[in-house]
């Protein structure tokens, strides 16, 4: 399998796509209104306690409480309050077991406590949060005031298992725990070391700001996406990098040479004039990503519709033609759609409930040939998913983890006419829409003079502020550009005009 990740960044917005075979895969959207939180760490107060529902909720500062489920709850959370060193011997008490630690007679309200985030904020729901707090490197995973030293199940041998247990052994200090990835298979002990001593040293000093913090309060704010995602994805099977910003690419770089050197060769600036998603063809997928309908190659198509409820997805045989009998057909058709189905589900981030109607079948062996499919399509996904098998009435329901809003939330707002029946782009994603323009603009024209037609609602957002939107796509593209208020236009609608005759400009793509 040919691997890649392809990396666009614009003055609103971070892109992380993650191609297959040259299919996309995965699609991550960073902006600075919605910086990825997973990873985040807050000491918090706890707001309200409720034993009927085992959760707590608690203020970490943000509009809305974070969810705290007393099954996130580690025996030892009030531990990261308890200075030991300045303590007697005989005052620290031993542990309790999770088994026998009682969280709703233990916890108080307005009691500080250290939360780690798991799960963004999605629609009206609080994010939520865990008192198990991890930090994650390239080739470890620490876990303070924990003891637990674990190895990742790929890591099928046996010496090797015991040679990276033996280091995380000799490294580690009292009250540390590890998790042992995959990457770290083979890996020198010099270089998981460094790993595990520069974890320790952030965990140093993310004690100190939980000293010196009055609750509410940010203790430690994890990697920006993209440096993210190449810590947990760049691995020896992605073939390349490509990066549209010399300015990412140097971060990028310096953070991989630290961590995997022998993988900085696979990081490439992309030089090209046409913008990187229009030469990858992920631009005309992601325009696809908020339609219901998706076309199977062999002529059928799938129905995914979202609810707050569920995700059902339709299987139907649309134009496919068949030289076989019905049950023979169906089957083509089913197994086609379950490799759709898993791609869809990590493409659009489809999280919650999700319940599947494949054609029917009567031939028990065919159900299992779909279901297998299934489950060997999802083995890619990262994201923990749980399938049952097919139903007699031809329906698949299973679950799949979700930790952040899905991309097509993140790239457009609730109409403001429909009242939430449908989506429109939001400002971010008009202004970025405009750069892309202009980008592919200057790729074949030299004209430097232009005039923008926008919503009111966009031309107040580009123009708000000394040093605003308009005047940093200028600079950018040294270009003359103008913005015109057209109140005719559709929300996320613009065109754009020559100056010098007033016609409007029709690039290739767009006539």
């Amino acid at each position: 399998m040919n691997k890649e990740i392809v990396i666009n960044a614009t003055n609103e917005e971070t892109r992380i796509a993650i191609l297959e075979d040259s299919k996309l895969v995965e699609l991550f959207v960073e902006r600075p209104e919605y910086e990825r939180m997973v990873g985040d760490i807050y000491k918090g107060k706890v707001s309200r306690v409720l034993p009927g529902m085992q959760a707590a909720f608690i203020d970490i500062g943000m509009e809305q409480n974070a969810f705290l489920h007393f099954s996130d709850v580690s025996e030892s959370y009030q531990d990261y309050f308890v200075d030991f060193e300045e303590e007697e011997e005989e005052d620290v008490r031993p542990k309790k077991s999770r088994s026998a630690f009682d969280v709703a007679k233990n916890m108080k309200k307005n009691q500080d406590i250290l939360v780690q985030i798991i799960k963004e904020p999605i629609s009206t729901k609080g994010c939520r949060v865990t008192t198990d707090i991890s930090l994650p490197g390239r080739f470890v995973v620490l876990m303070p005031n924990q003891k637990h030293i674990g190895v990742s199940r790929k890591i099928s041998n046996p010496k090797e298992r015991r040679r990276l247990k033996d280091l995380a052994k000799q490294v580690l200090p009292e009250n540390f725990g590890v998790i042992i990835r995959t990457v770290a298979e083979g890996k020198k002990e010099k270089s998981i070391r460094k790993d595990l001593n520069n974890l320790i040293t952030t965990w140093r000093k993310i004690e100190k700001r939980i000293k010196s913090l009055e609750a509410p309060a940010l203790i430690y704010k994890d990697m920006a996406m993209a440096s993210s995602i190449i810590r947990d994805l760049f691995t020896s099977d992605v073939n390349r990098v490509l990066i549209d910003s010399r300015k990412l690419m140097r971060e990028l770089n310096t953070y991989i040479k630290e961590v995997a050197p022998q993988l900085s060769h696979k990081i490439h600036y992309y030089k090209s004039k046409e913008p990187i998603f229009d030469h990858f063809n992920i631009e005309k997928e992601i325009e696809r990503m908020g339609e219901s309908k998706v076309w199977l190659k062999n002529g059928g198509y799938l129905i995914i519709e979202q609810t707050e409820a569920l995700v059902s997805i339709d299987v139907n045989s649309g134009k496919f033609i068949g030289r076989k009998d019905h049950e023979s057909n169906s089957l083509k058709i089913n197994l086609e759609a379950a490799r759709e189905i898993a791609r869809q589900a990590r493409l659009r981030d489809l999280g919650g409930l999700i319940v599947i109607d494949f054609i029917d079948m009567l031939d028990n062996e065919n159900k299992k040939k779909v279901f297998m499919e299934l489950k060997k399509e999802f083995a890619k996904d990262r994201s923990i998913t749980k399938i049952e098998e097919i139903s007699r009435f031809g329906l698949i329901e299973m679950t799949r983890q979700r930790v952040r809003p899905s991309v097509i939330h993140t790239i457009n707002d609730t109409c403001p006419v429909c009242n939430g029946s449908g989506l429109v782009p939001t400002l971010n994603t008009t202004v970025s829409a405009i750069e892309r323009w202009i980008q592919r603009y200057r790729s074949t024209r030299g004209d430097r003079r232009i005039t923008i037609h926008v919503t009111p609602e966009v031309y107040r957002y580009m123009e708000q502020g000394r040093y605003n939107r308009r005047l940093k796509l200028m600079w950018k593209y040294w270009m003359k550009i103008r913005l015109h208020r057209d109140e005719s236009l559709k929300i996320g609608e613009f065109k754009v005009y020559d100056r010098l005759n007033e016609k409007e400009i029709k690039l290739e793509k767009e006539k």
